[in-house]
């Protein structure tokens, strides 16, 4: 596939106004006209290029969107303040009273949370699924379905989405295939692989500094303008507007972002590797053991590894908290949420992240109470960070 999503972000050329190397922030929360037909005119959607109000855009929220559009190789995108006001809207957008949704099973605690709870309240109802079974996927799809929902990479087991396949069922059925690809940017380039839109939550591996929060969506132009349409766009009129001071700062750190991932990657293979072979129960897309492995294989943009995400199975939440406590004070990481920081972070899911899912439901999709995930940091001494972890685990009987 001829297509490198670093290659896309370097070759996007932004002058500041007075000649500097970086854009200028565009820090105005409304903008003048010169006409008031203009104005209309805009209020319409009929004036490209013109800036309304900063909940609608900003020329530094566009500059963030274009880097990113060029990066999953759509027409365009659209920021917002947060990963879940990136995915809502899109959700909504495409789904009104009485639609329906077929989802993953395995996602984000909170995307789970608002297809099972919150989405119910205004008539839409999703099917939850094994998405890694096309024929499962299929036979959930119902006449009233409207969207196929997946990541790339699930959070929190790292099920592989086939998103060829899926591409090909939502062709089948007229439907949407929307991506999450918070797990596995550059890795993987979903749109290219026939996915109609691709969201991340920029918080994590994108920004890389665990400083701010950040969503978008990367699709077609015709879309993109109708979340953002004043009348019933649902990013326009949910109003989770993304900070142009915030933008600016995302964008900066989207240029070292294939470093980073490069480094995630190295460092997440070697630990996988080691402790596969120390018998320890390790999940990663890199190991030849992992059930997708090859699928994702398939998919990747080599250069870019298998991204910075493992699990390890601990066997119990005491032990897993044990272990956990002891590695932040050996400093080898935080205990914490999120992922995608220089630092690698830990967390047990079935209590944190993915605490939105009921409990039966954990067990029924392989979600141990043990299960231990880790965000694998940029660490310059990787072997180091090895033996540190490893002997934090046989010292609390892991290992």
């Amino acid at each position: 596939m001829d297509f490198n999503p670093a290659d896309r972000i370097q070759d996007l050329q932004y002058f500041g106004e007075f000649g500097g190397v970086n854009p200028s922030i565009s820090d105005s929360s409304t903008y003048t006209f010169l006409s008031a037909k203009t104005m209309f005119d805009t209020f319409e959607g009929n004036a490209e290029g013109c800036y309304l109000y900063s909940r609608h855009s900003t020329p530094s929220n566009l500059y963030l969107g274009e880097a990113l559009a060029a990066m999953e190789g759509t027409e365009t995108a659209n920021v917002a303040a947060t990963g879940m006001g990136a995915i809502t809207p899109v959700l909504l957008q495409l789904c009104k009273q009485g639609d329906h949704v077929v989802s993953s099973r395995t996602i984000y605690g909170g995307t789970y949370a608002f297809l099972k709870n919150f989405t119910p309240r205004l008539g839409i109802e999703t099917s939850f699924v094994d998405i890694t079974k096309l024929d499962l996927v299929e036979a959930a799809i119902t006449e009233d379905t409207k969207v196929l929902y997946c990541e790339s990479v699930s959070n929190p087991l790292l099920e592989v989405a086939d998103i060829k396949g899926l591409a090909a069922l939502a062709k089948k059925y007229n439907l949407k295939l929307v991506v999450d690809n918070t797990f596995s940017p550059l890795n993987i380039s979903p749109a290219k692989l026939g996915a109609d839109y691709v969201i991340h939550s920029l918080t994590k591996f994108i920004n890389g500094s665990s400083d701010t929060m950040g969503g978008v969506v990367c699709g077609d132009l015709e879309f993109i303008n109708t979340l953002r349409n004043v009348n019933d766009g649902a990013s326009m009129l949910l109003g989770a507007a993304m900070d142009s001071l915030r933008a600016s700062s995302i964008l900066k750190n989207l240029r070292t972002l294939h470093i980073r991932v490069k480094q995630h990657s190295k460092n997440a293979l070697y630990l996988a590797q080691k402790f596969e072979n120390d018998g320890l129960k390790t999940v990663y897309p890199g190991l030849q053991s992992h059930a997708s492995h090859d699928l994702f294989k398939s998919m990747m943009n080599e250069e870019y590894g298998y991204g910075g995400m493992l699990t390890v199975d601990a066997g119990t939440l005491d032990k897993a908290n044990t272990l956990m406590e002891l590695m932040q004070e050996k400093n080898l990481g935080y205990l914490a949420v999120s992922l995608g920081f220089y630092k690698t972070l830990f967390s047990a899911p079935g209590s944190s992240t993915s605490s939105e899912i009921p409990e039966e439901e954990q067990k029924e999709m392989g979600l141990s109470d043990g299960l231990i995930r880790f965000s694998i940091g940029l660490d310059n001494n990787i072997e180091r960070t090895y033996e540190m972890m490893v002997s934090c685990m046989k010292q609390v009987g892991v290992l």
